[in-house]
């Protein structure tokens, strides 16, 4: 079987020893084989080490990637998103009910969800 290459950027799952929680990591550097030697905890920022064959097999690692980002959708923390200018992304945290903070492979983005569509203008009698 051949073994999975990764690039810089990428998500896996693994257990933060910082925050105690399985949660997706951004890859941070690879070995030339394209295996995973380190992680970055999108959450409290801690670098790791990784090894693989250890929790690579959660639920997010085998999901389609998320659903195109649409600002009238409510996000939650966890939740994955395709944006059309800064890929995909996940989401890291509800900041206020229509701001979410996003991580996407280049930084931490802040977005906006939950938006009612614009209603038509009312005409004044």
């Amino acid at each position: 079987m051949e073994k999975q290459t990764y690039t810089v950027g990428e998500r896996v799952e693994k257990l933060c020893a910082v925050c105690e929680e399985e949660r997706g990591h951004v890859v941070v550097s690879v070995t030339k084989r394209g295996q995973i030697s380190r992680v970055s905890c999108p959450k409290c920022g801690t670098r790791s080490t990784f090894k693989s064959g250890k929790s690579t097999s959660g639920p997010r690692a085998s999901a389609q990637p998320g659903a195109p980002y649409d600002w009238t959708r409510t996000y939650r923390t966890g939740q994955t998103m395709l944006h059309p200018t800064y890929g995909m992304g996940e989401v890291t945290a509800v900041i206020e009910p229509q701001k979410i903070d996003v991580l996407f492979s280049d930084r931490m983005r802040r977005l906006i969800h939950a938006r009612t569509a614009l209603a038509p203008a009312v005409a004044s009698a």
